[in-house]
């Protein structure tokens, strides 16, 4: 293990910072372990952190700070099964790329891949999809880490109230040092982006869920204008974009300029609806097909801050048209797009979508600007019509908010309760998500 040094953590968009009194690198299991027997003893909390995509405190570590860099192995892959086991800390993109190599994929994904692998598991990251759910649902298997440091697996067959508390669990249950993932034969994706008008959407979209394996939209305020994308395998040859346009719509067109413009806004607010119509009308109408993650995900440059909720499917259309109306009331200027997207119901008892088929409305500042009215509005909409708030999303809601919106709730703090007495992994936002 690395020698204990301090220093200062930040999350990607730079609204979460801490200064642990310990940082380590643990380099396998067994030293997790080792670094949690010796925190117990010395009365320190623990955390393992990822990347720091995550907009919450989810991975603020007070007392003791594990970095998962040195848990990037890839333990085995069975490509007859697709069972793969790979470490915790193996970053998305590098383990896409390791499955493409043995034909193998991930049934879905978010839009992006430099998370850890943990990291974004247990935020319960999602994607969109009508059939194929979240991570969450990926999942065969978990080895962790338990606070008086034994090692523990657990599955649908070997201790599955864990297994099914501990996909989604905050690393509150425990620290995360390996995942099995049940992965499918690697195929192609065929993408059509489309521009369309607010009404013709709103009025389309259970269409275009029902017709689409991945759907999604994008709202522009203050304009009639969205882009809609659909996602659906086919059989090949892929037909990629070309470099040029790859690097003009994904590079410079949704990075460079988009940057440009929130550096804009940011100082002359009042041109937002001005340059959100530029917005929708740039991103125009492409198809091309590729190797799914690279469908799936996309390089984000432009660093902001996020919240998300996930909402009863049927609660969509009129969400939204109330969402729109509340743009007219508070007289809001907000230069980014508003993004929709739809998953099947999910069986981990934390994950947002636990129980019913949910759409997820995601609400995005640029990290410089003010988001506390915004986000507050569009939080008192979410949760009157029983919304769940995304793990790794900004929010405010506590524990006594989050009981009765998720029917194991109760569970999952007892488990908590058995596992973890002395709250050997709390931190601010366990304790605020979880109570004491």
């Amino acid at each position: 293990m690395s020698p204990v040094s301090t220093e200062k953590w930040q999350n990607w968009a730079g609204n979460q910072q801490v200064t642990p009194r310990r940082v380590q690198v643990p380099r396998s299991t067994a030293e997790v372990a080792e670094a949690v027997r010796t925190a117990a003893a010395d009365g320190l909390t623990v955390r393992m952190t990822g990347t720091g995509h995550s907009f919450t405190g989810a991975a603020i570590a007070e007392d003791l700070l594990l970095r998962p860099t040195g848990l990037t192995a890839v333990r085995s892959v069975d490509t007859a099964s697709g069972l793969v086991t790979v470490e915790a800390g193996l970053p998305l993109h590098r383990m896409n790329k390791l499955l493409d190599e043995h034909g193998l994929a991930l049934a879905n994904m978010g839009d992006i891949q430099e998370q850890t692998v943990a990291g974004a598991l247990q935020t319960a990251t999602h994607g969109t999809g009508r059939d194929a759910a979240g991570l969450a649902s990926q999942v065969a298997a978990l080895e962790l880490v338990l606070a008086d440091g034994s090692v523990v697996t657990c599955s649908p067959d070997e201790r599955p109230e864990l297994f099914d508390a501990a996909r989604a669990g905050l690393g509150a249950l425990g620290v995360v040092t390996a995942i099995t993932w049940k992965t499918v034969p690697s195929f192609l994706l065929r993408a059509q982006e489309a521009p369309m008008k607010w009404d013709e959407v709103l009025a389309r979209v259970d269409e275009f869920d029902a017709a689409n394996e991945h759907f999604e939209f994008y709202w522009f305020p203050h304009t009639e204008g969205c882009l809609t994308k659909r996602n659906n395998r086919v059989a090949g040859p892929a037909q990629p974009l070309s470099k040029f346009k790859g690097w003009l719509d994904d590079e410079f067109l949704s990075n460079t300029l988009f940057g440009g413009i929130n550096k804009l806004t940011h100082r002359v607010p009042g041109a937002a609806p001005f340059v959100n119509g530029i917005s929708a009308k740039a991103l125009g109408a492409r198809t091309y097909s590729d190797t799914s993650y690279k469908v799936f995900t996309s390089p984000r440059t432009v660093r902001f801050k996020e919240q998300e909720y996930a909402i009863p499917r049927e609660q969509l259309v009129p969400a939204l048209r109330d969402l729109r109306a509340l743009f007219e009331k508070r007289d809001w200027r907000i230069s980014f797009p508003i993004e929709v997207r739809l998953l099947p119901e999910e069986d981990a008892w934390l994950s947002m979508a636990y129980g019913r088929r949910s759409a997820f409305i995601a609400v995005h500042v640029y990290h410089r600007d003010p988001h506390e009215e915004y986000f507050r509005g569009v939080e008192d909409l979410m949760t009157s019509i029983g919304g769940r708030p995304h793990w790794g999303k900004m929010h405010t809601r506590d524990a006594a908010y989050l009981e009765t919106v998720y029917p194991r709730f109760g569970d999952f703090r007892a488990l908590r309760d058995e596992l973890d007495p002395e709250r050997r992994f709390a931190n601010p936002y366990t304790r605020q998500v979880f109570g004491a």
